[in-house]
């Protein structure tokens, strides 16, 4: 069975490389936010704003237990994913797991050119964003170093990991 969950904090290119990893691969793609926002019919950040952050843990909890049968996927989880309900341990116990780690202040240059708002983020200033993410990264990197393997953003050589991939498809990977 192969089964690749990305992890990693937000805006550190889980779901463009999970796609590129799927053409390269053949495997399918999916991306834990998006399957979110298409089975409630609302954003991330209205849900957040509406309903609160602990009723969206509780449901992206449910839909990451729903990947459990599936075979042959890369699955970009978001960022808190495998910080909340044992999410991490589900992880390492029903598939491979790859950690896609960026340095702070990278993640955030990124979060400030991307317009999609993030709830987690709304109210940080920018002068402040830095500070928030390394206080937040410290306390989600617990979770995160469980991975599999850690892979350094932004990754430009795709062969590398889309190797690993390949290896981990085939049974020759080892951990």
């Amino acid at each position: 069975m192969t089964k690749i969950y990305l992890i990693g904090y937000m805006a550190s290119g889980k779901s463009r490389l999970g796609k590129e990893l799927s053409e390269l691969t053949g495997l399918s793609f999916i991306d834990l936010d998006e399957v979110f926002e298409e089975r409630y019919r609302i954003g991330i950040l209205d849900f957040f704003e509406k309903y609160g952050e602990p009723v969206f843990r509780q449901l992206e909890h449910t839909l990451l237990l729903e990947t459990k049968d599936l075979d042959g996927t890369i699955i970009a989880t978001g960022g808190g994913t495998p910080c909340y309900d044992e999410n991490i341990r589900f992880i390492k116990d029903n598939g491979r797991s790859i950690y896609i780690r960026m340095g702070v202040h990278d993640l955030a240059e990124r979060l400030k050119q991307i317009k999609r708002q993030r709830p987690l983020l709304k109210d940080i200033p920018p002068d402040e964003l830095e500070a928030y993410i390394k206080t937040q990264l410290e306390e989600r990197e617990f979770y995160y170093l469980q991975a599999d393997r850690i892979i350094e953003a932004p990754v430009n050589d795709l062969e590398p990991v889309a190797n690993l991939i390949r290896a981990i498809s085939d049974g020759s990977f080892t951990s």
